[in-house]
């Protein structure tokens, strides 16, 4: 199934299907690899994970808008199979020192501590920032998200 078709199910399930269209809605994954994928979306599907983040800088990097509250989100597995519907709820800008326990927690990874989040982001920006010509930096800016899972 594609993430269109899936898409217009979950609008089928609101009596809305006459209402679709394409560009409602963008498709997205967590993680920069099919495995990581996959890891994050389980505790998205169970309700542990409400939250993540990017860094600023790649979105200024695409040329992208930074996501807003209202954003629907097609997430897609390590295949590319899509699993749920998110909807932003929130977006905060905030440097990485700055996230704070709840934060961390709402990100539903490892034991929820900050101190894991911290380990975890700091490696994982360490390793994918090189591709846009910047470094981790603990001062670096963060795109924060809220969301809740709208379908799955």
């Amino acid at each position: 199934m594609t993430p269109g078709e899936f898409y217009i199910q979950y609008l089928k399930s609101l009596g809305k299907e006459k209402e679709f269209k394409p560009g409602d809605f963008i498709v997205d994954k967590f993680g920069d690899s099919p495995e990581m994928a996959d890891e994050l979306l389980e505790p998205v599907l169970s309700g542990l994970k409400t939250a993540t983040c990017s860094a600023l800088w790649e979105w200024e990097y695409e040329g992208g808008d930074i996501p807003k509250p209202g954003l629907i989100s097609v997430i897609v597995d390590g295949k590319d199979e899509p699993r749920c519907i998110i909807e932003t709820v929130e977006i905060t800008l905030r440097n990485y020192n700055e996230v704070d326990a709840d934060f961390a927690r709402d990100e539903g990874e490892g034991d929820l501590s900050l101190e894991y989040w911290r380990e975890a982001h700091e490696r994982f920006f360490t390793r994918t920032l090189p591709a846009i010509g910047r470094e981790f930096r603990d001062d670096m800016p963060l795109v924060c998200e809220r969301f809740k899972v709208v379908w799955k």
